[in-house]
C-alpha cells in the first residue's frame, strides 16, 4: 500500500550519484593538502601545527578582532587566528611564534635583598676568589644559597655606601621594563614582548591575560597519530560488533562505508571552507568525528534492526521490498531525532560563541550526513550487494530489474 513514490530503494541509484557529487570535490581538496604543501585543502590549528596561544583582553572595549588581525599581521604574524569569546577576550593563535621557553624573571636580581651588584659578581666569581684571605669573601663563597643575606654580618651591610652609588646603575636592567598601562602577567621580552607593546600601542593598555602557551611539534604528531588510530580501532569494532549481532559481515562492512562517507564528507566540507575562508581544524575536531561517527552508526542500526524482524517475519518477499518498508518505517524516528539535534546545534552554533564554532560545525555537517547515510546509503548498499550475492549463486534469474511488490 506504499506509493511508488516512496521507492527508496529503487531511486538508489540517484542517492548514490547525489553522495557522488557531495564527496568527490571534498576528495580532491584533502587531496589538495598535501600536494600543495598545505596552501590549499585542510587548514590545521596550532595543534598540529604548534605555535603559541594568547588570550587577553583590552581595557578598550571596542576593539575588534579584524583590527587585532591587521596589527598582528603588521608585526610580521602573517599565519595568525584572532577570534573574541563572550566576555571580551582575544584568543589569538600564532603559528609562526613558538615560545618554548617563556619570559622568566632573572633569578639573581630576585636572590639577593641586598641589591648590590658586587655580590651577584662575588657569586659567580666565587671559586675563583677562594684562596683570597679577606674575610669578606668567605660568604660570597657560599653565595649559591640565599643564607649569607640573612647572617648579620658588617661587611655586606656596609656595601649599600655612596661609594658604590656608580656601580649600582646597572641593576635596573636585570628586570624587564613593564608595558606602560598594562596590567597582569604580559610579557615584556623577546618576540611576543614586542608584539604585545605593538598591541599596547595601537589599541590601549591590556587589561588583563588570560592564557599563554606554546605547544611544539612533538605533541602536534601525536595529536595527529591518535586521531587517526581512534578512527581506525574505532571502526574495526564497529564492523566486528555489528557483524556478530546481526550474524552478517554485510551489515557491518555497510556501516563502515556509511561512516566513510560521513567523514569525508566533513573533512571535504572543512577542506573547502580551509581553502577558501582559512577555516581550520583543531583538537575537538577529533571529538567532533567520533561523535559524528557513533550518531550515524546509531542511526543505520536502527534501520538494519528493523530490516532482519522484517525479514523474519515476511520470508519469501523479495529482500529490496523488505528494506524499503523497513526504511519507511524507521523514517520518521531517524528524521525526528536527527531534527531535535540540530536545531541544538544551530543555536550552539549561532549564540555559543566563536570558540567552539568549528567544533560545532563539524557536528552539524556530520549529524546531517549521518542520517543521510543511515537512509539512502547504507541501507540500499546492503541490498546491492545482497542483490550482488543472489545472482552469483543463481537465485536472481537476471540482472535486469527486480519485480517490485504493490503492497
Amino acid at each position: 500500500m506504499v506509493p511508488r513514490v516512496f521507492d527508496i530503494v529503487g531511486k538508489r541509484r540517484w542517492f548514490f550519484m547525489f553522495s557522488a557529487l557531495i564527496t568527490i570535490p571534498g576528495l580532491i581538496f584533502i587531496l589538495l593538502t598535501p600536494l600543495t604543501n598545505g596552501a590549499a585543502g585542510l587548514k590545521f590549528s596550532i595543534d598540529y601545527t604548534g605555535g603559541t596561544e594568547w588570550s587577553i583582553r583590552f581595557e578598550d572595549p571596542n576593539v575588534a578582532a579584524g583590527d587585532v588581525r591587521e596589527v598582528l599581521a603588521g608585526l610580521g604574524q602573517e599565519d595568525v587566528t584572532v577570534t573574541r569569546t563572550g566576555r571580551g577576550f582575544f584568543d589569538i593563535r600564532l603559528a609562526d611564534l613558538d615560545l618554548r621557553e617563556l619570559p622568566t624573571q632573572t633569578p639573581t636580581a630576585t636572590a639577593l635583598p641586598s641589591g648590590s651588584p658586587r655580590a651577584s659578581s662575588a657569586a659567580t666569581a666565587a671559586p675563583s676568589e677562594a684562596p683570597a684571605p679577606s674575610p669578606s669573601a668567605a660568604p660570597a663563597a657560599s653565595g649559591s644559597s640565599p643564607a649569607p643575606s640573612v647572617e648579620p654580618t658588617p661587611a655586606p651591610t656596609a656595601a649599600p655606601s655612596p661609594s658604590a652609588g656608580p656601580t649600582a646603575s646597572p641593576a635596573p636592567s636585570a628586570s624587564p621594563e613593564p608595558i606602560p598601562g598594562s596590567a597582569g602577567e604580559v610579557p615584556t621580552t623577546g618576540d611576543i614582548g614586542d608584539i604585545a607593546r605593538g598591541l599596547v600601542a595601537e589599541f590601549g593598555p591590556i587589561a588583563e591575560q588570560a592564557k599563554l602557551s606554546s605547544i611544539g611539534a612533538v605533541v602536534s604528531s601525536d595529536l595527529i597519530q591518535q586521531a587517526v588510530v581512534l578512527i581506525f580501532f574505532g571502526s574495526l569494532a564497529i564492523v566486528a560488533w555489528i557483524t556478530y549481532r546481526f550474524r552478517d559481515v554485510k551489515f557491518g562492512l555497510t556501516a563502515v562505508f556509511a561512516l566513510l562517507h560521513d567523514v569525508i564528507v566533513v573533512l571535504g566540507i572543512f577542506a573547502i571552507l580551509g581553502t577558501l575562508f582559512n577555516i581550520k581544524i583543531d583538537g575537538l575536531f577529533v571529538t567532533a568525528m567520533l561523535t559524528v561517527i557513533g550518531f550515524s552508526v546509531h542511526d543505520t542500526i536502527v534501520v538494519f534492526d528493523r530490516v532482519r524482524e522484517n525479514r523474519a517475519r515476511h520470508q519469501g518477499e523479495p529482500f529490496d521490498e523488505i528494506v524499503n518498508h523497513s526504511i519507511l518505517q524507521t523514517f520518521g524516528r531517524s528524521i525526528t531525532t536527527s531534527f531535535t539535534v540540530v536545531l541544538t546545534l544551530t543555536a550552539l552554533f549561532l549564540f555559543g560563541g566563536s570558540a567552539t564554532q568549528e567544533f560545532v560545525l563539524a557536528l552539524l555537517i556530520g549529524i546531517i550526513s549521518g542520517t543521510y547515510s543511515s537512509i539512502f546509503n547504507a541501507a540500499p548498499l546492503l541490498v546491492v550487494w545482497q542483490e550482488w550475492e543472489d545472482r552469483r549463486r543463481g537465485r536472481l534469474p537476471s540482472s535486469g530489474p527486480t519485480r517490485r511488490a504493490t503492497t
